[in-house]
C-alpha cells in the first residue's frame, strides 16, 4: 500500500488523534510535527546494512506501509551516511515521503554529513565526543571538567550551524549503556548522571537557539528507564526546556517478554502523559513493532483509567485487575501498561489478573491465557519477581553483522530452564557492555562473523567466529554453575 493511498480509519496508517499529555514545544522533522499538540507518532528502525540501498528501501516501505512515520538508519560511517540520500531519493520518488533518520554514535563528523541528506539526526551524548565506555574511573577538577564540556561545545556548534543550514532536525539519544566514563566516573551509574548527559548538549542547543530536538532516554531495566525520564521532565521544567520526547525500552527481547517489558516502561509514562514520539525495539522484524507500539498509543485512555481504579483498589499489597480484551496479545498490553506506573513505584509488589465475565477473548485466544503467567512476566518485567531466564536482546539493526533472531532462539532453548539468568544477546558494542551490564552474561557482534563474551562486565572471550560462539557461551555458563 502507497502512503498515499485512502485508508480507512480502523487501518492501521490513520492517524492516532491527539491526546491530553504533557505539553511540550514542536520539533518540525520533515514533513511532520512532533510534540506539542500533534498525535503521538510511531517509528522503527531498519535492520539492514546502509550501504544496501535495495534493502533499506524495501524494508522502509514495509515499516511505512505497517503505519511507521519515521525510519531510522544506522550510519556508522560517511559512507553510509552519504548513503542516505540514495536511500531518501528513491523512497521519494516511490512516494514515500516519510522522514528519514540517522543514527550517528562514535563518529561526530558522520553527524555533520548524515544532517545533509536526512530529516533528523540522532546523536548519542554517551560518545559524541567522549571515547566509547571502558567502566574507567577518571578523576577531573572542576576545571578540568569544565575543559571536556568545552571540546563537546567545539564539536557540537557546527553541527548545529549544518543542521540550520539544511532544516534538519535533532535527536539527543541517551542511552543507559553508553554513558561516557567521564559522566560515570562524577555522577556514577544514576538517573542524575543520565539526565546530565542529556542536559550538557541540551543547554548548547538552547543557547544557540535551536529548537528542533527531540528527546530521548533508554534502558533495558524499565525501572530506570521511568524514573530517569521523570527526572528529565523535571529537570527540565526547572530550566524552562519543554522539548518532546521520545520513549522506549531498549533490549526489549522478542515475543511477548519483548512486548510486555515494553508495555510496562513505556505505558507507564504514556498514562502519565509524557511521551510524543514512541518506539517498541522488538528483536523481530522491524515492520512488526509498529502495530504493538499503535496498540500502546491506542489504550492510553482506558490503561489510565484502569490504571486510577487499580491504585485505589490495593489491598495487602496486591493489585487486581479485571480485564477484556479482543485478543491475547491486547490483553497481555493492557494489563502490563495499566499496573507499569504502580509496580515501578512500588505501590504493591503482588499481581492479580482475571478475565472479565464474558470476556470477548475467542476460544482460541481464551486457550492461550494463564493468569499465573502473565502475572509473572509482568512482575518480572517491572524488576520485582524473577521465575524465568531473563534475555536482554537488542533489535538489530545495521551494524549487526550475525544472525541475530536464530541466535537468541537457539541461546533461548538452551538456557530457557535457568530461572533468574539474565543473558544480553547484543548486536554490537554501541549499547552492548553497557546495557547488558547486570547481566550474568553476554553475547556481542564484535565484527563480521566475530563475537566477543562476557561474564558480567568482563570480557572473557574476544572475537571469537561466530559458528563457534553460541557453543562457547553455553559452555561457559555451564562451567559457571
Amino acid at each position: 500500500m502507497s502512503p498515499s493511498s485512502p485508508s480507512t480509519p480502523s487501518s492501521p496508517s490513520s492517524p492516532i488523534p491527539p491526546m491530553k499529555r504533557r505539553l511540550t514545544t514542536t520539533a518540525h522533522v520533515g514533513n511532520i510535527a512532533i510534540g506539542g499538540q500533534n498525535p503521538i507518532r510511531i517509528q522503527s528502525m531498519a535492520t539492514v546494512d546502509t550501504n544496501d540501498t535495495e534493502g533499506c528501501v524495501a524494508q522502509a516501505k514495509r515499516i511505512i506501509d505497517a503505519g511507521g512515520e519515521l525510519v531510522r538508519f544506522t550510519t556508522q560511517g560517511v559512507r553510509e551516511a552519504e548513503n542516505m540520500k540514495n536511500i531518501s531519493a528513491r523512497l521519494k520518488h516511490d512516494g514515500y515521503p516519510q522522514p528519514l533518520v540517522a543514527d550517528v554514535h562514535f563518529t561526530a563528523h558522520t553527524a555533520d554529513v548524515a544532517a545533509q541528506y536526512c530529516e533528523k539526526v540522532r546523536i548519542n551524548p554517551g560518545n559524541y565526543v567522549d571515547p566509547g565506555r571502558t567502566f574507567k574511573h577518571l578523576e577531573y577538577t572542576d576545571e578540568e571538567y569544565q575543559a571536556e564540556l568545552r571540546k563537546i561545545e567545539e564539536k557540537l556548534v557546527p553541527f548545529i550551524n549544518i543542521c540550520k543550514a539544511h532544516h534538519t532536525a535533532v535527536r539527543i539519544g541517551v542511552n543507559h549503556g553508553s554513558l561516557s566514563d567521564r559522566i560515570m566516573s562524577r555522577y556514577g551509574d544514576t538517573p542524575e548522571g543520565i539526565v546530565e548527559s542529556c542536559m550538557e548538549f541540551l543547554r548548547i542547543f538552547r543557547r544557540e537557539q535551536f529548537s528542533d530536538v527531540v528527546i530521548s532516554i533508554k534502558a533495558s531495566n524499565t525501572v530506570i528507564m521511568v524514573q530517569t525520564v521523570r527526572l528529565l521532565v523535571k529537570t527540565m521544567d526547572r530550566e524552562d526546556m519543554h522539548y518532546p520526547l521520545h520513549l522506549g525500552v531498549t533490549e526489549a527481547g522478542e515475543g511477548e517478554d519483548g512486548r510486555i517489558k515494553s508495555a510496562v516502561g513505556i505505558g507507564a509514562l504514556l498514562t502519565e502523559g509524557i511521551g510524543d514520539t514512541i518506539r517498541v525495539s522488538l528483536s523481530e522484524e522491524p515492520e512488526a513493532e509498529i502495530p504493538v507500539a499503535r496498540r500502546l498509543v491506542e489504550l492510553i485512555p482506558e490503561c489510565t483509567r484502569l490504571r486510577q481504579e487499580a491504585e485505589a483498589g490495593i489491598k495487602d499489597d496486591t493489585i487486581t485487575l479485571t480485564l477484556d480484551a479482543p485478543d491475547y496479545e491486547t490483553l497481555q498490553l493492557k494489563a502490563a501498561m495499566a499496573v507499569g506506573a504502580l509496580l515501578i513505584d512500588r505501590k504493591a509488589t503482588k499481581l492479580v489478573i482475571r478475565l472479565k465475565d464474558g470476556s470477548k477473548l475467542s476460544t482460541i485466544h481464551y486457550s492461550l491465557f494463564s493468569s499465573e503467567a502473565l502475572q509473572d512476566a509482568i512482575l518480572q518485567a517491572a524488576r520485582i519477581k524473577f521465575t524465568k531466564t531473563e534475555y536482554i536482546s537488542c533489535p538489530g539493526c545495521g551494524r549487526t553483522l550475525y544472525n541475530l533472531q536464530a541466535t537468541i532462539a537457539r541461546i533461548k532453548a538452551a538456557t530457557s530452564h535457568l530461572v533468574g539468568l539474565k543473558i544480553g544477546i547484543m548486536g554490537c558494542i554501541v549499547n552492548g557492555p553497557g546495557e547488558m551490564a547486570d547481566a550474568d552474561y553476554g553475547y556481542v557482534g564484535a565484527g563480521r562473523g566475530k563475537i566477543s563474551l562476557y561474564r558480567g562486565k568482563e570480557c572473557v572471550m574476544k572475537s571469537i567466529p561466530e559458528d563457534e560462539a553460541v557453543d562457547r557461551l553455553l559452555q561457559l555458563i555451564a562451567e559457571d554453575r
